[in-house]
């Protein structure tokens, strides 16, 4: 694991300058609009460092016994980050973005099936796969929507990673590799070197959104062995965030899909903290989950309920 983590850490920081210099020299930047939360011209488009690293990775590390599900998962990567990539460059529309994201998740989720139901048996079988479905796209809309400081998804990803790593080898029954969690962590403290605020270039959809794919099988896949609460509370600040203000909108009649400044780490830049205060304090937040996350193998419902306490001060925190 040390050795994987610590190639992907290396290989993301190198390419990722790399590909930096191809987007400046094609001017490929997200330019800044009144719904930005950045002011200067910056590359977008870093991810495709941070995902070509990844898939060449998860590649070697599938063993013989999982390879066919792991090529899969990259097949549906590669596919997910060309139509973003189209996306960054074009602006396609949500309904093309949702068609590629079924189009993604459908044999995965496949996989899923005749394993252990995610929610643990109290749906349908069937509606237990349709639910696993919904909420996977879900997530990786939402990783993408909350990309919108420097830092955060990188803070974000890693975390997630780091997390699901750190469970599974206090669980070895989960049956997840956790050197495929803890390089996705690795991915992204490496982007984060590029990132950092004042950030040199961005994620992207191309990035933002094959992440949020990879997190959220590995998720899937750790609630199905069991670790239900472990995979609700990692991405526990992402989900209420972004859930939370998106709700909002909808019940306002306004399209949820469109860009805004309304998430609360938006609202807590708009008040004056930095990017970096505010990524930091989503690091520390998630250190916290990362810990009950570990404690809910043990005590899932005890752990479950001081996650959410600890998000909704957070949340508080960042409104203030």
């Amino acid at each position: 694991m040390l050795a994987a983590t610590a190639t992907v850490f290396f290989a993301t920081v190198a390419s990722t300058g790399l590909v930096l210099k191809l987007l400046r020299r094609h001017a490929i930047f997200d330019r800044p609009n009144e719904r930005s939360s950045h002011t200067e011209l910056t590359p977008r488009g870093g991810g495709i460092a941070v995902v070509a690293i990844l898939v060449l990775t998860w590649g070697v590390l599938a063993s013989p016994e999982n390879q066919l599900q792991v090529f899969t998962i990259i097949a549906a990567v590669i596919l997910l980050a060309c139509v973003s990539w189209v996306d960054d460059l074009k602006s396609l529309s949500p309904g093309i973005r949702l068609i590629a994201q079924i189009v993604a998740i459908l044999p995965a989720v496949l996989w899923l099936h005749g394993k252990p139901p995610i929610f643990q048996g109290i749906v349908p079988e069937y509606l237990d796969l349709i639910l696993a479905g919904l909420i996977w796209i879900w997530f990786i809309n939402l990783f993408n929507f909350m990309d919108g400081i420097d830092g955060i998804s990188g803070v974000e990803a890693a975390a997630i990673g780091a997390g699901i790593a750190i469970v599974a080898l206090q669980a070895p029954a989960a049956g997840i590799d956790p050197r495929l969690a803890a390089t996705i962590a690795a991915g992204a403290i490496g982007f984060l070197c590029w990132n950092w605020h004042p950030a040199k270039v961005f994620l992207g959809d191309v990035g933002s959104v094959p992440l949020g794919f990879l997190l959220g099988w590995l998720l899937l896949n750790l609630a199905s062995s069991g670790a239900w609460a472990a995979a609700a509370i990692l991405p526990l600040y992402y989900l209420a965030d972004a859930t939370i203000t998106l709700t909002r909108r909808g019940l306002r009649g306004e399209k949820v899909w469109h860009a805004h400044r309304e998430h609360f780490y938006q609202r807590a830049v708009q008040n004056g903290r930095s990017h970096a205060v505010v990524s930091i304090g989503v690091a520390l937040c998630n250190a916290v989950l990362i810990g009950l996350a570990v404690l809910s193998i043990s005590a899932p419902w005890l752990a479950l309920a001081i996650a959410a306490a600890t998000v909704i001060v957070f949340l508080g925190w960042l409104s203030r």
